[in-house]
């Protein structure tokens, strides 16, 4: 099994991830509940009651690329 890295800033909560794209902060929720297939496997859990995506994830869903990597 592949270690996972809990302190990548590519693995952030759904409301993190809504802000640092510009989105409202339940963009990541509502959209996943209206087409979970748009994430790529692996992209998205859920964790109690938090969501965590990646930038992957995010990536997929907005079409946008990490605005923190634009510098």
């Amino acid at each position: 099994m592949d270690r996972i890295d809990l302190n990548s800033p590519d693995i952030m909560d759904a409301r993190e991830a809504a802000n640092i794209w510009g989105k409202n902060d339940s963009y990541v929720r509502t959209f996943y509940k209206q087409n979970p297939d748009k994430f790529p496997d692996g992209s998205i859990r859920k964790f109690g009651r938090a969501w965590v995506v990646t930038t992957e994830g995010m990536e997929a869903i907005t079409g946008i690329k990490d605005p923190r990597k634009n510098n």
